[in-house]
């Protein structure tokens, strides 16, 4: 199925916005400010699950919207539907003749996919005309949302599984088809080995891995014929499922299968446990198929899955060596949202000066940051040390980093300490910057990101928490629009 809602160049995808994008686009256009200069930031606030940290994804599928993004005849004739409560049109003809000519020429900064981030940073940056900038809102944090959330719930998983491989079976619980393929990529970037999904196999270039379920055990005569057949049909790609019945003389069978294989030169490569006691069972079938000789033969396990499970039975000394993880990975499960925002941080006036901008909030954390944003990471020996939130328009950031949720916790940052931008071009007018990173480049970044980090941070429960500061010259600019915002100009002076 090749569709709008699986491929972002297969057809437009203008309309996949929120209606308020429109209005205010066609306000903008109606007043003469379509053109004005303008910057936003994508990020989130909070981090997923309690974790300590984020693993960024869903750029590259979000660049290719940009820069398929046309409205074609059918989306302007249905805006020509749409009407006022006075039963008027609600956009004039002459905004949807200029809907017909749009093209995306914003430049985009993006933190590169698969790296390690944190609250506030900025994972996209776009800067260009407002109109533009405020049309893919939505979209954007549709596209990058999700697959942020995903790709650090199975960095999470993956993380807890140390050296076993985990697999994502999640398509047949997945939100719809869009899901189960965004799923499956950022799956994928956050760790897992291959995917049951064969369309996002063909798609993205991921391994695929499956064996068979329950109903081929049930077509057959016994257990014993049916795990015969399938090794006959598949005798390079064995795994065996061993709780149709009764688990431990499904055990019993696969060993059978498994010397019947060996003698002809072949290999039972596995069986599966989907049910029971997995940390008993495994550890039995461990002892049985070691005693049958069949060593090499690894144990896998399914059945709703996820980081606290699998670490669970890793203490009880389970002997499972792959993971089959589904449902509450590609669901997210506990945490449907990460809860990512677009915000506008600065604008340009008449005269061409560059003018920042700051969302004002009663709750602290949802106070913006203003400016154009940059993150610079700090380093030791390799080692992640700290992240700085700077504002480009003030030129170079100082030394010291500042708590945005408590000013008086600051830290200097020392000359001698290795650094990095982590706010890249990628799109220059509408245009890709460079060409497209293979995913498997996007994992591999995830990776050897999260290796930097204290161990602390990369726990499961109750993570250190990871130093993210902002620029003291922002710190206080911030603090100064936020007074004035508020009516003390005298004391922000």
């Amino acid at each position: 199925m090749t569709s709008a809602a699986t491929n972002p160049a297969a057809n437009s995808l203008a309309l996949l916005t929120d209606m308020y994008q429109l209005t205010m686009a066609y306000g903008y256009w109606r007043l003469g400010r379509a053109d004005q200069q303008a910057t936003f930031h994508l990020y989130f606030r909070e981090l997923p699950f309690g974790s300590g940290f984020a693993i960024a994804a869903g750029l590259d599928p979000a660049l290719q919207y940009l820069e398929n993004l046309r409205f074609d005849e059918s989306d302007v004739a249905y805006l020509a539907t749409l009407t006022g409560h006075d039963g008027q049109s609600l956009f004039e003809v002459d905004f949807l003749d200029y809907l017909r000519e749009f093209r995306f020429t914003c430049d985009v900064d993006a933190i590169r996919e698969g790296s390690v981030v944190f609250p506030n940073q900025p994972l996209l940056r776009v800067t260009g005309p407002i109109l533009q900038c405020q049309l893919v809102e939505t979209p954007l944090l549709n596209l990058v949302n999700f697959q942020t959330l995903i790709a650090t719930r199975s960095a999470r998983i993956c993380q807890v599984a140390g050296d076993d491989a985990v697999l994502e079976f999640g398509l047949r619980r997945a939100h719809g088809i869009d899901g189960g393929l965004s799923a499956s990529r950022a799956a994928y970037v956050g760790g897992c080995a291959a995917t049951s999904n064969l369309l996002a196999g063909k798609r993205y270039g991921i391994p695929v891995r499956g064996t068979h379920a329950h109903s081929w055990v049930m077509c057959f005569e016994s257990e014993i014929e049916a795990f015969r057949s399938y090794a006959r049909v598949m005798p390079n790609n064995c795994i065996l499922l061993v709780d149709t019945y009764e688990t431990l003389a499904g055990i019993r069978n696969a060993i059978t299968i498994g010397r019947e294989l060996q003698s002809a030169g072949k290999r039972l490569l596995g069986i599966r446990l989907d049910s029971g006691d997995l940390a008993y069972l495994s550890i039995q079938a461990r002892r049985m198929l070691d005693e049958a000789g069949l060593q090499d033969v690894i144990i896998a396990a399914s059945n709703d899955l996820d980081e606290s499970i699998i670490e669970s039975l890793k203490q009880q000394g389970s002997e499972i060596e792959l993971w089959g993880v589904g449902t509450r990975l590609v669901t997210a499960f506990d945490q449907p949202a990460l809860g990512g925002v677009f915000k506008l941080s600065a604008i340009q006036n008449g005269a061409g000066d560059w003018m920042p901008k700051v969302k004002l909030s009663e709750q602290t954390i949802k106070t913006s940051n203003p400016g154009r944003l940059g993150v610079r990471r700090y380093r030791r020996n390799g080692q992640a040390v700290a992240d700085m939130i700077y504002d480009e328009l003030q030129g170079d950031p100082t030394d010291t980093i500042v708590d945005p949720l408590d000013a008086t916790r600051r830290r200097r940052m020392e000359s001698d300490l290795e650094t990095e931008e982590l706010v890249q071009p990628v799109l220059s007018a509408g245009q890709r910057s460079g060409p497209a990173e293979c995913l498997d480049k996007i994992r591999e970044r995830a990776q050897t990101q999260l290796a930097e980090f204290h161990s602390g941070i990369r726990r499961r429960v109750n993570p250190h928490s990871y130093p993210v500061g902002l620029d003291k010259k922002l710190y206080d600019l911030k603090t100064r629009l936020v007074l004035e915002a508020r009516g003390f100009e005298e004391a922000a002076s």
